[in-house]
């Protein structure tokens, strides 16, 4: 079974965003986009999304032999955040292709923890603790995850979008690292090590 994508948006929920970013980042977002801004944006970013979504999701499982569990997973779309995968939640992004690349990246999260798949993953997620024990936790959880987004990135998207995900985490230590390790130890072979285990 292959997944749906269900883009939504909570008005709730997006003000919250708004007043933590005021709060916590100490700063007011004067171009926090208005709610008709957000929803004419998932508009469009769904409409690329259709495009692809069957492929990708189902590439993820046949790279992991992990299986999804559920028929829809809810997408949030907020004016600004700080991207996550559960509930997943994604910000509107200038450039709408990056908002894809994003969904992909927090997909992926979601396929890790579906419901029984976990379990199904603890040996290699133990062979990767101790492998790079020398890495932080969020260092360690990327690296398989990056060696999949690298698969998908070359498969479907071309080197150009790839090549601008890894400059764009250049500014975050842990996700660099991530990136750093994948392409010295080679995507194919972080993804064979996964699967072995």
């Amino acid at each position: 079974m292959t997944p749906k994508i269900i883009f939504k948006y909570s008005w709730i929920y997006d003000q919250n965003w708004k007043k933590w970013i005021k709060v916590y980042i100490k700063k007011e977002d004067k171009n926090y986009p208005t709610t008709p801004e957000v929803l004419n944006y998932i508009k469009k970013v769904e409409k690329m999304w259709r495009k692809c979504e069957k492929k990708v999701l189902r590439e993820m499982t046949e790279l992991t032999g992990l299986k999804w569990k559920e028929k829809n997973i809810t997408c949030y779309v907020v004016g600004n955040c700080s991207p996550f995968s559960d509930p997943l939640t994604i910000k509107t992004y200038k450039e709408h292709d990056y908002f894809i690349d994003t969904l992909v990246h927090e997909s992926i999260h979601q396929l890790f923890t579906q419901e029984g798949n976990l379990e199904q993953a603890a040996k290699a997620w133990k062979y990767f603790e101790k492998k790079y024990a020398n890495e932080t936790y969020r260092t360690r959880i990327h690296i398989p995850l990056h060696a999949i987004h690298w698969h998908i990135f070359l498969k479907f998207f071309g080197q150009k979008r790839l090549d601008r995900q890894i400059e764009k985490m250049n500014k975050y230590t842990d996700y660099k690292k991530a990136w750093d390790i994948v392409k010295k130890e080679g995507y194919q072979n972080v993804i064979g090590r996964f699967n072995n285990f």
